[in-house]
Order: C-alpha cells, then structure tokens, then sequence
C-alpha cells in the first residue's frame, strides 16, 4: 500500500478539528473563556448592569467580573457609560451578530414578503427564531402609523410569551418542546401571560389545530400580535412570522381578519426557502 491507503478502514477526521473533537469534557475547554462568555451572554440579556450587579447577580467576584469586562471592551464587544457606571453590550457584538446573518438567505427572502404582510395590514412584520428558549429577533418591516411595536434585530423575548416563539413551540416535535418547557421559567410580564404548564400546552395544541398564534397582551400591556410557522425542507419548523401592533387597532375581532395574510405569508416563507408551509 502507499501512504494514500495507510488510514483506510480508518474514519476521516473532519479539516478544522483537532483528533477527539467530540470530547466536550473539562479537559477540552477553557475556563477563563467560558466565564467570560457566560458575564458577555448575561449582559445582553440585560443591558445596563453596573459591575456590582453583574458579580453579584452571576456569583463571581467584582474583580473577576470587571477583568472581563475590560477585557470584551477591547475588543468592542461591550462598553461602560462612565457617567451612569454602567456596563452596555458594545457595537462590535452587533459587527458579529449581523455576520451571523448572512450565513443564511433566510432574512434576505423574508423581506419582500415582510414588506407586503405590513403593506396588507397596516401594521409591523417580524421575523424570528428560537434561541436558547427565547425567540431571538432577526428582521422587522415598521408599520407607518405613529404607535407601532419595536423589535430591533438581536432582541430577546421568552418564547411563552411570544406570539412567535408560541407558533414555533406548538408546530416543534413534541418530545423536543418537552424539554425545552420543562427548563423554561414561565415569568410573568402582565396580567395575561402564561405561566401554568398546562394551560401553556393548551394554548399550543389551539395554535397547531389554527395555523397561528396569538401573543394577547403576554409579554407587554396594550399590545397583541398574531404569528404563524415558517418550515424548512425538511418539514421542521425553523422561524416565525408575525404582525404585531397596539390593542387599540388590533381588537380580538381582528384577528381572524389578521391571521389569513400572517399565514400565507409564513407559506410564502416556507417555500421561498424550499420547505412546505402549514395545510400546504
């Protein structure tokens, strides 16, 4: 044999990865960098933290912490408002986040499709998938009128009190939802949010049978949105598409009405991205 035939028999070791990449034990990582990672990941979940609250709230010492911090704000990824003494995500992270972006065509080809669904109902289009139990927002088309939702790309919402992350959890394979659910904390925002299991599970069997979703006033006071499935190729529900506006022009009578373009548009989606959409 040559020295072309001396791993024969032997799997291939993917380029890029060192022998034994699967191993995830401690002998594999670093320490200093997955604390790191865990301070930066908390702060984007709530911006604005003065050190002592970050080392307080993630148990590290202030020390640990402002390290760290010092550290990610060399590279951009987080700043301090000397004058508030307060910590703040950096713009770097969104430099990264929008790279993240383009991996996939999905934003690019919901686009038009957002700009009609808020062209036939007046109000704003949104676009996410789940992230680590939230629905994480990746586009939005504004509505013109003056009072209207905002959900910047990169923004965080927990998925039991989101119209999107309720359309995505009522189509996912149940087992997986199980067990998302099952380390969810269902936090109340309002008075109308969700936070018995049971009831939650109810609201996503009604979701699945309709097509849709509906966020009634869960997550923020005065505010209702309608949202249905977005599927891949293979049948499985990959992101969400919404509408959502105030309670003064999105009635409960209205939904129904709303739902019809909400849903073919997530169809639309669905097959702009060569998958199939709900009842298709």
């Amino acid at each position: 044999m040559g020295p072309q035939d001396s791993s024969a028999g032997s799997p291939r070791r993917a380029r890029g990865r060192p022998r034994g990449w699967d191993d995830k034990t401690a002998q594999n990582t670093i320490k200093s960098l997955d604390r790191a990672m865990a301070v930066f990941e908390y702060l984007s979940e709530g911006q604005g933290k003065p050190l002592t609250a970050l080392a307080e709230e993630l148990a590290e010492s202030p020390a640990t912490v402002y390290r760290i911090l010092t550290t990610l704000e060399g590279r951009g990824l987080v700043e301090f408002d000397s004058d508030e003494q307060i910590w703040h995500i950096g713009p770097r992270a969104f430099v990264i986040g929008a790279r993240f972006l383009r991996r996939t065509s999905l934003v690019d080809r919901a686009r038009p499709i957002m700009r009609k669904l808020m062209e036939d109902t007046g109000e704003t289009a949104n676009l996410g998938i789940e992230q680590r139990s939230h629905v994480l927002f990746l586009s939005q088309v504004e509505t013109h009128a003056s009072i209207r939702a905002f959900f910047p790309p990169g923004t965080l919402s927990p998925l039991h009190a989101s119209g999107i992350g309720k359309a995505v959890l009522a189509h996912m394979e149940e087992a997986r939802r199980d067990r998302l659910l099952a380390r969810m904390a269902l936090d109340a925002f309002t008075a109308h949010t969700i936070t018995e299991q049971s009831a939650l599970i109810a609201d996503l069997t009604r979701a699945r049978a309709q097509g849709y979703a509906v966020d009634n006033e869960e997550k923020t006071d005065g505010m209702r949105c309608i949202a249905a499935p977005v599927f891949d190729m293979n049948q499985e529900v990959v992101a969400g598409i919404s509408v959502s506006g105030p309670t003064s022009r999105i009635d409960m009578a209205d939904i129904d009405r709303l739902s019809r373009p909400v849903t073919a548009a997530a169809q639309a989606l669905s097959l702009a991205i060569g998958g199939v959409g709900v009842g298709m």
